[in-house]
């Protein structure tokens, strides 16, 4: 890549950084930008779309390993993934015997199936003595609860997310537009992540196929219209488009193939109930158009048909006009009080016929002789989800349903947010939705459930950066470099300009990183950064510690007091970025190239981190501080002396602070990973970092596969296992693989991928890899092509349960890993998930 100098610092060419890769990547596409992903929390029907179908609370019986051939009661604890948290009936609150179960392999039945197949029930011998009477207390525990659905546990849907239970074919109810006691019958097309692509029942192509996320409360499940006496005909612009003959013979074709595949009730279970409303007939209120949602008009209640459903038509004074209608409810998105685009500085669309040029509402009720819907006709218990201007996600485009495009906020007012849809042939004005609407959707959905997403037209591009040295030329390797070569580097000095500029600071990543630094993201810094001015280097060497630390903020606050009366500084701003704000503070940086040791080792220690963590010094096989010998746990380093680290005074809320959403994540790209469906924590009692966002938690959160909680205040401790366990541990071997070939056995077990067919890559697991101990999974990974990262492994306690849950998204974001290697290590992981179902799941 070409480099040119401008007033003494190193740039990248713009030339050469127009260049653009033919897939879009949203990663890159927002660190280039600068901008912003929405929070993916800010998204529910996504958040709950991921959620397992199994709750917590839910019973069922246990195959009990300490008595064989009988079986047990217990309850679910939590859930990961395909993995349930169990307990047994009769331990109570004591969570000491609480186990895990693989729902694809572990021997899981409904309650009640041991009375119908005439096995016994047996509490654990543990106990056994805590009750006399067992039944009395077992029809006690499960009188009022709830029990694990039977095809969830047994047949081809167990162990399956709802979302999932959705499959290509299923037959489902669709309520009518205008009408709320006519649905009709829809096939499943397509199951986009939960967003289904419906065809009516008796049509064939896809011309007229509608688009509904499965919370959408127009969805019911097939014989909902007839249970609850209701018509059952398609839609009235559908209907002469077959004889009401073939309509029915086509219905009845339908419930005949859905029998045989019944779409399970489970897929319902999340859908909202609907409050009641207390609209009336003429009541005058605004909406955004529900043909056109780039603008608000006003409409008019014009029937309501019960206490859930009322209808609204856009309000057209023309004498040639043709209603158009649509049925809502009291949560509708996008009704809205008279007056709302007034107090929110929004044009409100005119009335086709009115004749005035400035519409008045004052005017126009008296004209109409109409009342306006009061303000307690609308819902206020709503949230701004955490949505900002300038804010980036994907939004369905609402003149073509079929595509999702890339979209910014432009502006939020209230419950309603203004998209510009990036990417379109011609030019649509900015559309309008409400933040509970399920057309938009997290930035790196569409990646996730393989769908294709409109990226911008224009390529992007990319700032310029002071050029790292390992762009310039391949430093020589490390340990060829002798310790007593480690000098600083001479500076120019003798000129005016010289003395402005510096040579290259060098970070040296071996260094003790301190409790605010990951090690992990510091790993992953250039070697080097300048030679260039003196204030732009130190402005790209403490952006990248910034970057680099476990709470931004925090250490941004930590480097405001750096100082020294006899330097020669330069304010710059900074800024922070951490758990939804925005955080600036200006930074003094010394402009003189003498000063720059004496600034780095004074920075270094303010993070308490090794003073030739960054330095002009370039530290090649060992520190001359012994820090290697230090470790964060401990917080015991503090310039080669024992002293217990005090935690950090103060906090993020001492700078000044730029809101940009208000729930929390951990980064702005949205992984969609299994989660916890209950709020149990697993960090281990008694951890130093109970209250620190650091790598302990980063750890647990990959292990579970849960997602960050939403509080950054000290957490308490539910339990004291740090680690998924299996309810019978066994003592820790290593792990004995051989691959299966055409031909025999492969001689040698580290051969890289690249040498061998995908038939040849398959593995013969000696032990199921659910047992497998964190020892275990470094012995395999240490005998792939990805043995370099064994270390990752060994630091975080991945163990067989934890690597099996693990999923290139997951990967990339908790290991930290660049595309390249986290698809390399996929690669090797899939290879063991393969053969696990091969060889275990039956």
């Amino acid at each position: 890549m070409a480099v040119k100098m401008i007033d003494g610092a190193f740039f990248l060419s713009d030339a050469d950084s127009m260049e653009e890769e033919a897939d879009f990547n949203w990663e890159e596409y927002l660190e280039e930008t600068g901008a912003t992903a929405a929070p993916h929390t800010a998204f529910k029907h996504v958040d709950i779309s991921l959620q397992s179908s199994f709750q917590p609370g839910m019973k069922l019986e246990v195959a009990n390993k300490s008595s064989p051939d009988t079986y047990w009661v217990a309850t679910i604890v939590t859930t990961c993934g395909q993995l349930l948290l169990l307990r047994f009936s009769g331990y109570g609150d004591d969570r000491k015997a609480d186990f895990w179960c693989d729902v694809m392999t572990a021997e899981l039945h409904p309650v009640g199936w041991c009375s119908q197949n005439n096995k016994t029930l047996q509490p654990p011998e543990a106990i056994k003595e805590k009750y006399s009477d067992w039944t009395d207390f077992l029809i006690q525990d499960l009188t009022g609860s709830r029990t694990a659905p039977a095809n969830l546990l047994e047949g081809p849907l167990r162990g399956k997310n709802t979302v999932d239970l959705i499959v290509e074919g299923s037959v489902i109810e669709v309520r009518d537009l205008t009408d709320p006691s006519l649905y009709w019958a829809a096939r499943v097309a397509q199951n986009v992540g939960g967003r289904l692509r419906l065809r009516h029942v008796g049509l064939q192509d896809d011309a007229h196929d509608t688009w509904l996320f499965y919370l959408d409360v127009r969805l019911r499940p097939l014989g909902w219209a007839q249970e609850n006496r209701l018509s059952l005909e398609p839609p009235a612009e559908l209907r002469g488009l077959k004889s009401a003959l073939e309509w029915q013979e086509a219905l009845e074709a339908a419930r005949s193939e859905a029998q045989k595949n019944p779409l399970p009730l489970e897929v319902f279970k999340d859908h909202a109930d609907l409050t009641k409303h207390s609209f009336r007939t003429g009541m005058k209120l605004e909406m955004v158009s529900p043909s056109e949602p780039f603008y608000i008009c006003p409409v008019s209640v014009t029937q309501v048909y019960n206490e859930h459903y009322f209808q609204v038509t856009v309000d057209d004074l023309t004498p040639e006009a043709t209603p158009l209608s649509l049925v809502c409810h009291s949560e509708s998105p996008g009704i809205l009080p008279v007056q709302w685009c007034l107090k929110n500085g929004i044009g409100l669309e005119r009335p086709r016929g009115y004749l005035s040029q400035d519409f008045d509402w004052a005017d126009y009720l008296k004209q109409s002789g109409t009342e306006t819907a009061p303000d307690a006709c609308f819902p206020d218990a709503w949230q701004s989800q955490g949505f900002a201007k300038d804010m980036w996600l994907e939004a369905v485009n609402p003149v073509r349903p079929t595509e999702v495009c890339v979209a910014q906020i432009t502006q939020v007012r209230g419950r309603l947010l203004w998209l510009r849809l990036e990417g379109l042939p011609k030019s649509v004005p900015e559309c309008i939705v409400d933040v509970e609407s399920m057309d938009i959707f997290p930035v790196g959905w569409c990646e996730t459930n393989a769908y294709l997403l409109t990226p911008p037209l224009k390529p992007v591009c990319k700032y310029p950066r002071i050029s790292l040295s390992h762009t310039l030329a391949p430093p020589q390797p490390v340990e060829t470099i002798p310790l007593n070569l480690c000098e600083p580097i001479a500076m120019d000095t003798g000129s005016a300009n010289g003395r402005y500029c510096c040579s290259r600071i060098y970070v040296n990543h071996r260094c003790f990183s301190g409790p605010y630094l990951n090690k992990g993201r510091i790993a992953e810094l250039p070697q080097a950064v300048g030679p260039g001015k003196c204030t732009l280097v130190l402005k790209e060497v403490l952006s990248m510690l910034i970057n680099a630390a476990y709470k931004p903020g925090r250490v941004l606050r930590e480097l405001q007091d750096v100082e020294d009366q006899h330097w020669d500084c330069h304010e710059e701003t900074l800024k922070a970025k951490y758990k939804g704000k925005t955080y600036r503070s200006s930074i003094r940086i010394v402009r003189l190239a003498e000063q720059i040791p004496d600034f780095c080792r004074k920075v270094c220690g303010k993070l308490q981190c090794c003073p030739n963590l960054f330095s002009p010094v370039q530290v090649t096989d060992q520190c001359p501080e012994s820090c290697s010998m230090q470790t964060k746990t401990k917080y015991t380093y503090y310039y080669g002396k024992k002293k217990k680290l005090s935690k950090p005074f103060g906090g993020e809320e001492s700078l000044e602070a730029k809101p940009t959403r208000r729930r929390k994540k951990r980064k702005a790209i949205f992984v969609q990973k299994k989660r916890r469906s209950s709020a149990v924590d697993y960090t281990p009692a008694g951890s130093p970092q109970d209250s620190d966002e650091d790598e302990d938690e980063d750890d647990l959160m990959l292990q579970s596969g849960s997602e960050e909680g939403t509080s950054s205040e000290p957490r308490e401790d539910h339990t004291d296992t740090s680690s998924v366990e299996v309810a019978n541990s066994r003592p820790r071997r290593a792990v004995t693989l051989r691959r299966a070939t055409h031909t025999g056995v492969a001689s040698s077990s580290r051969e890289g991928p690249e040498s061998r067919s995908e038939a040849e890559c398959q593995l013969v697991l000696e032990r199921n890899p659910l047992e497998w101990s964190v020892e275990d999974v470094v012995t395999f990974i240490t005998s792939t092509d990805c043995a370099a990262l064994a270390n990752i492994f060994q630091e975080q306690d991945i163990d067989g349960q934890a690597l099996l849950l693990l999923t290139l998204p997951t990967v990339q974001e908790c290991m930290e890993l660049k595309l390249g290697p986290a698809i390399k290590l996929c690669h090797q992981i899939e290879r063991v998930k393969v053969a696990f179902y091969a060889q275990y799941a039956n």
